[in-house]
């Protein structure tokens, strides 16, 4: 499918509004450059969206965008995953 076939496909229906583009009902605004390179990108008139959230810069705030494709989970130095502190209390109440 070539990239034009796609983005015809992927918002259709869409209408261009101020600050954004009105898709079924939500307005989506545009993507913020952490976004660059992400597969779930779609261009509109000249502009490009994300196709999973409306608002890409409120994904971005705590961190890494759960949607992205282009951004691996980062670990701990010593390679352990960083554990719920309440959790690991419990845990260690039981006896595990």
């Amino acid at each position: 499918m070539s990239a034009a076939a796609n983005t015809m496909t992927t918002f259709e229906g869409a209408k261009a509004a101020e600050g954004g583009m009105l898709y079924k009902g939500m307005l989506c605004q545009p993507i913020i450059d952490k976004c660059e390179g992400c597969e779930r990108t779609r261009e509109f008139e000249g502009v490009n969206y994300c196709t999973s959230y409306p608002q890409p810069a409120a994904k971005w705030e705590l961190g890494a965008c759960n949607f992205a494709t282009h951004v691996r989970a980062e670990v701990e130095a010593a390679g352990k995953v960083k554990i719920n502190p309440l959790k690991a209390s419990k845990r260690a109440a039981r006896g595990r």
